[in-house]
C-alpha cells in the first residue's frame, strides 16, 4: 500500500492561490508538477526567471526545429516520411503532398491524426468522401483504407498513435459540449464524388504493420461501399470550431485545452482567446517543470504570444527535466497587460514516454534556441546548413 502526501504545505512568502497575486519582488512563479497538471504540485516564487541560465552543457536541452526548411518530406506514401520525433507510442511527421495519391494506404499499427497546415484536398476512404482544408484535424481510425486527391499542395502534421486510438477527453464539470460540441464533427459521405470513383481497375493498398510495408492488389477499387452504419468513422474537426475554456481571473493550464486523448500522450489546441484581465492574474503561460511529460508545440499561424522569433511551421520540443516558460519579451508584455487578445493557433503534444529526435529534425534544428530566454536575446541565427 502507498499513500501520497496530498495536503498543502507552505514555507516563506507565497501567494494564496496558484497563478495569481504573487508576493512583491518574487514575480516569477514556477510550478513543479507531476502527472501533467493533474498530480501533486508545488508553486515556487523566485526572484529571478527560472529560465535565466548563463550556460548550458549536455544533451538535455530545449529544441527548435525550423520545419519550413525541411527537404525530402514530399512523398506519395505518408510512411516514406521519416518521423521528426518518435517513441513506441507516438510518431510525429511533417508530410508534404503535392500530387494526388494513386494508391490506397492503411495503417495497421494505430490511428493517424492529420492536421492540415497548408493546402486543400479530397479524402476518399472506406467511409466515403470528405473535403479537407487548412486548419482541419482529420482522425483516421486504425486499418482504414484512404487516399488524398490534392486540390492545393498540402503540408500536414501527422501524428500516429501506435497500438492505440484517439478519443475525446472527459469534460468533467463543464459538460460534454464544452470546448467543442461533438455535433461539429463531420464524417465522410457516400455522395456523388464517392460514387464517381467506383472502379473496376486494379488498385493497390499499401499496408503498414510493425513499420513494414505490405502491398495488396485488388482487381477493383475496394472503396466501393454503398453505405455504412455504426459509431466508428473518420472524423474532421476544424480549430475554428473550438471554443476554449477561459477565466478572466486565472490562467488555465494547457490541459484545459486538450482536444484528443491518445495512448500515452495528449493533443491540445491553442486558439485565439482574450487574455486574463484581473489585475492579479498571471497573463502568460507560467514557468513550469512538467516532470512526467515531454512537450511538443507545432506553430500553425498567428503571433505566438509566449515566444519570440518563432515562425509558423516551426516546432519546439521541451523535454522533461528542466523549467521552461515564456520568453522575456512575452513575460514583460504580460506584466504590463499590453496585449489583450491572443491570435495564435498551435498544436501541442504532451508525451509521457520520452521522444527521440529523428535525423531530418536534427538537420533543421536551430541550436541557438537554448539562449532565447536571455533578458536581451540576440536574434536566432538559423538552423544548420
Amino acid at each position: 500500500m502507498r499513500n501520497k502526501i496530498t495536503f498543502p504545505l507552505k514555507q516563506g512568502q507565497a501567494s494564496k492561490q496558484a497563478h495569481a497575486d504573487f508576493p512583491e519582488h518574487a514575480i516569477y512563479e514556477r510550478e513543479a508538477g507531476r502527472q501533467g497538471f493533474f498530480g501533486a504540485a508545488s508553486h515556487f516564487h523566485h526572484q529571478h526567471p527560472p529560465t535565466a541560465w548563463s550556460d548550458w552543457q549536455g544533451p538535455l536541452r530545449p529544441h527548435l526545429f525550423e520545419c519550413n526548411k525541411l527537404t525530402g518530406n514530399d512523398h506519395s506514401l505518408p510512411w516514406d516520411v521519416e518521423p521528426l520525433l518518435h517513441n513506441t507510442q507516438c510518431k510525429i511527421r511533417l508530410w508534404a503532398l503535392h500530387e494526388s495519391m494513386e494508391q490506397l494506404v492503411r495503417n495497421a499499427d494505430g490511428d493517424e491524426l492529420l492536421f492540415i497546415h497548408q493546402g486543400q484536398a479530397r479524402l476518399f476512404c472506406d467511409y466515403g468522401h470528405l473535403e479537407i482544408s487548412v486548419g482541419d484535424y482529420v482522425l483516421i481510425p486504425r486499418s482504414t483504407s484512404w487516399r488524398l486527391e490534392v486540390i492545393a499542395p498540402l503540408t500536414m502534421l501527422m501524428v500516429e498513435n501506435t497500438d492505440g486510438c484517439f478519443e475525446l477527453p472527459e469534460r468533467g464539470l463543464v459538460g460534454r459540449h464544452a470546448v467543442f460540441d461533438p455535433a461539429v464533427l463531420e464524417v465522410p459521405q457516400i455522395d456523388h464524388e464517392f460514387k464517381a470513383q467506383y472502379s473496376e481497375k486494379p488498385t493497390q493498398v499499401q499496408i503498414k504493420r510493425h513499420g513494414e510495408m505490405t502491398t495488396v492488389t485488388y482487381p477493383f477499387n475496394p472503396l466501393d461501399a454503398v453505405g455504412w452504419h455504426g459509431d466508428l468513422s473518420v472524423v474532421r474537426l476544424n480549430w475554428r470550431d473550438i471554443r476554449p475554456l477561459m477565466s478572466h481571473r486565472y490562467h488555465l493550464p494547457p490541459s484545459a485545452h486538450t482536444t484528443f486523448v491518445a495512448n500515452g500522450f495528449v493533443i491540445c489546441t491553442f486558439v485565439p482567446r482574450p487574455i486574463e484581465s484581473d489585475p492579479g492574474a498571471l497573463k502568460v503561460p507560467f514557468y513550469h517543470s512538467n516532470d512526467d511529460y515531454d512537450e511538443v508545440l507545432f506553430y500553425h499561424q498567428g503571433d505566438f504570444f509566449s515566444r519570440d522569433n518563432i515562425e509558423p511551421g516551426c516546432m519546439t520540443l521541451h523535454p522533461l527535466g528542466f523549467p521552461h516558460g515564456p520568453h522575456p519579451k512575452a513575460f514583460q508584455s504580460g506584466q504590463t497587460y499590453s496585449k489583450k487578445f491572443t491570435d495564435e493557433v498551435a498544436v501541442m503534444i504532451d508525451s509521457q514516454e520520452s521522444l527521440q529526435i529523428g535525423e531530418h529534425a536534427k538537420q533543421v534544428e536551430n541550436n541557438d534556441y537554448v539562449w532565447s530566454w536571455r533578458s536581451s536575446p540576440s536574434p536566432l541565427k538559423g538552423a544548420k546548413e
